[in-house]
This record gives structure tokens, sequence and C-alpha cells, in this order.
């Protein structure tokens, strides 16, 4: 199925979860994640499964001043 992870397009088998798709860009902690624009608590990765279409954001936070 296709997704869109941070705006970039990827294709992800059905059945795939938000953990499935942090593995996919091979994002490095802190981040948070959102999924259609509703956060997703990291305790649910695993288990969030993800639809064709879907819209994931990986949000790492930014320092400085």
């Amino acid at each position: 199925m296709k997704i869109l992870i941070n705006q970039t397009p990827h294709e992800l088998p059905n059945g795939a979860t938000v953990a499935d798709a942090i593995t996919t860009v091979a994002a490095r902690p802190p981040f948070a994640v959102a999924v259609n624009t509703v956060f997703v608590p990291n305790t649910r990765y695993a288990e969030h499964m993800l639809l064709a279409d879907d819209r994931v954001e990986i949000i790492s936070p930014v320092t400085g001043g």
C-alpha cells in the first residue's frame, strides 16, 4: 500500500504499523509521530495499523534559539 512519510511516498505491505513506517525511514529518537495529524503515543507504534494513503509525520525536536 502507498503511504506518505514526511510527505514522501513509500510502499509498505498491507498490515504495516507505525513501527514499520519508522523502520522504513530509519528514524532515530527522539521523535514524535502523527498519523493523519493525530498524535500516536510511542506505546502504540507496534499496534497502530496504517491504511493506504495515510499521512505519517515523524517529527524530531528542534533546539536552538
